[in-house]
């Protein structure tokens, strides 16, 4: 045993270096090169990963710069068929009717929806201060008519006396100036009454045309002014006479040619459904509207029953037969910009180009397109305003 331990003992020391230490020191370099290559595949890998996440980053970030859009073709119209418009109807004639004297509204004898003839009586007015207007007037006009008669043999008395020379031509001379000045008076005095009388005669309100009344105003106690009914913005009623009806309808300038005076057109409403109300163009505005490129033409439609209300909104069918290629596209395709109305056409190579559209009728969900597209354009469905001209996109889907 003490020969071994002897023998390990010389090893050791062969083995260690001049301090005894050597052997430590080279563990110790060897676990730290080994850490150092382990932080450095770390490191690496690190640094790769990055540059991978940022590159799969760009090309989605380039993907994304590049919008989808879905695309439809525009739906062609049948070149023959009949032009239909929107139409706004209103009575044929419409007042509102006020006072020309003032009082308290006595009785009413009309309500909203009555039906009058011409020259009913629709309201009285209770008018005291007129009243008492007029029976003064009368009193002056009782007075001047004593005086006239005065002056009157006072200036024929004059007229005989002269003649034989008892007054001078003065004398005479101012007599018939008086007869005409209370001549003059007399006059006056009957215009005046004359006034008051047509004033209170104002008290009864007439219808001045047959009609219905559409809104009443007044009730019992109110107080009337001339000129309104009770307040200066509320007449007393309105009157609308409809029968019969105008339907105003605003045809599209590229439609104008084919309105002609005594055109047929029939109406129809969704409330009423089944039957059409038949009338005739009676007149147009000759004119274009500047700010809708429009022409107003009015409609004349007989409504004896009644059944066609003022304002009520219908749909007017115009017998005339549409020529030329005609498109249709839904109201989501539009593009609204400051120089008018666009369409999102794609282009062969994916590119947007705008096109500036003439828009035609209004169907409600979509409209006709009378100039600016072709049917076989590819146009962008629910275009989002951030598109510009030759804007790069993609086609996500594509349907008719």
């Amino acid at each position: 045993m003490p020969e071994l331990s002897t023998e390990s003992k010389s090893v050791s020391q062969n083995t260690a270096g001049p301090d005894g230490t050597r052997g430590g020191r080279g563990a110790l370099l060897r676990w730290f090169l080994i850490l150092f290559l382990i932080f450095a595949v770390l490191g690496v890998y690190s640094v790769l990963q990055r540059r991978t996440e940022h590159q799969v980053l760009a090309q989605q970030t380039e993907r994304m710069t590049v919008p989808f859009v879905s695309v439809i073709h525009a739906t062609p119209i049948d070149g023959s068929s009949e032009m239909v418009l929107p139409g706004t109807l209103k009575a044929y004639v419409e007042s509102p009717i006020y006072a020309r004297t003032n009082g308290y509204l006595k009785n009413w004898y009309k309500d909203m929806g009555s039906h009058v003839k011409s020259g009913e009586v629709l309201a009285e007015i209770d008018t005291p201060e007129v009243d008492q207007q007029l029976a003064q007037a009368r009193a002056e006009l009782t007075t001047a008519q004593a005086n006239l008669a005065l002056s009157d043999i006072t200036a024929a008395r004059y007229q005989d006396l002269l003649k034989t020379e008892s007054v001078s031509h003065q004398d005479a001379d101012n007599a018939n100036g008086d007869l005409a000045a209370k001549r003059a008076m007399v006059q006056s005095a009957e215009a005046n009454v004359k006034r008051l009388e047509e004033m209170e005669s104002f008290k009864r309100v007439y219808a001045p045309f047959s009609g219905v009344i559409t809104q009443r105003n007044v009730d019992p106690g109110t107080l009337i002014n001339a000129g309104n009914g009770g307040s200066a913005t509320k007449q007393m009623f309105d009157l609308a006479q409809i029968d019969p009806m105008r339907a105003f309808v605003a045809v599209p300038q590229s439609f104008g040619p084919s309105i002609r005076l005594g055109t047929k057109a029939c109406l129809t409403l969704s409330e009423i459904s089944g039957r059409t109300f038949c009338g005739s163009v009676v007149r147009t505005a000759n004119a274009i509207d500047p700010s809708t490129r429009t022409l107003l033409t009015e409609v004349d439609v007989p409504n004896p029953s009644g059944a066609l209300l003022p304002g009520a909104y219908a749909q007017v069918h115009f017998d005339v037969r549409l020529s030329g290629q005609r498109l249709s596209l839904p109201i989501n395709a539009l593009l609204f910009r400051p120089e008018g109305t666009m369409a999102a056409v794609v282009g062969a190579d994916s590119s947007l180009n705008l096109k500036r559209i003439t828009i035609g009728r209004d169907f409600g969900n979509a409209v006709e397109v009378l100039e600016g597209i072709d049917p076989v354009d590819s146009v962008v469905i629910n275009p989002p305003d951030s598109l510009q001209q030759g804007e790069q996109v993609k086609i996500q889907a594509s349907s008719k």
